[in-house]
């Protein structure tokens, strides 16, 4: 059984805050909030995601999973199926170029998951992920 989940607060550095507004705005329709000249809120799917102006570059890491390389670090949202189906075929329709394309990992076994991962403007790495039973497959073991 899942807990009464509560909505996690996430700063990230973007580069561009026009850019920034852009991408979570427009292409991932999240909600602005409150902003000023430096950072700007955004309703992330009731999550509070803050993309701070922080013109530095970002190193990420891979590891191999399930033969993809996942870049890290990474942030992102667990979906329902037809959620992150529909989410998939907007990006694709918006042109986004993915890290890891829309596809089903893990298949067949314990923690089988469909995932994506794309970059936003100022390369902070992002990860959609659904299962078939979020209650039952999340912390499947």
């Amino acid at each position: 059984m899942r807990s009464n989940l509560t909505p996690f607060h996430l700063a990230i550095p973007v580069d561009d805050l026009n850019a920034a507004r852009d991408f979570y705005g427009r292409v991932l329709d999240c909600p602005e909030g409150r902003s000023s000249d430096n950072w700007i809120d955004f309703n992330l799917l009731g999550h509070q995601l803050v993309c701070h102006l922080a013109p530095t570059g970002q190193k990420t890491h891979h590891n191999p999973v399930d033969g993809d390389q996942v870049p890290v670090p990474h942030f992102g949202v667990v979906l329902q199926l037809s959620d992150w189906q529909a989410l998939a075929k907007r990006l694709q329709a918006e042109g986004i170029s993915f890290v890891i394309e829309p596809h089903v990992r893990f298949e067949g076994q314990i923690g089988e998951q469909a995932t994506m991962f794309f970059l936003d403007p100022s390369n902070n790495a992002i990860e959609f992920k659904a299962f078939g039973d979020i209650d039952r497959d999340l912390f499947a073991r």
